[in-house]
């Protein structure tokens, strides 16, 4: 999955992107939070692809990870 996360330095400031396209895996996870369905977001942007959402979870998990308090 990790393949479907690019990080560009000239896309979106370098945040990671969706497969090269410039929706980023924060924009994908705000949508989540205020309510969107994954439905409503491929409705929406149907560039996307169902695939694409397992890999924003994949990616997030793993900068979790990362956080140290």
């Amino acid at each position: 999955m990790s393949n479907r996360i690019t990080i560009e330095p000239g896309k979106r400031s370098g945040q990671p992107c969706v497969r090269g396209l410039r929706i980023t895996v924060w924009d994908i996870l705000s949508w989540l939070a205020a309510g969107m369905s994954e439905q409503e977001i491929l409705d929406d942007y149907p560039e996307l692809q169902a695939d694409d959402f397992r890999a924003v979870f994949e990616f997030a998990a793993q900068m979790g990870k990362r956080v140290a308090l």
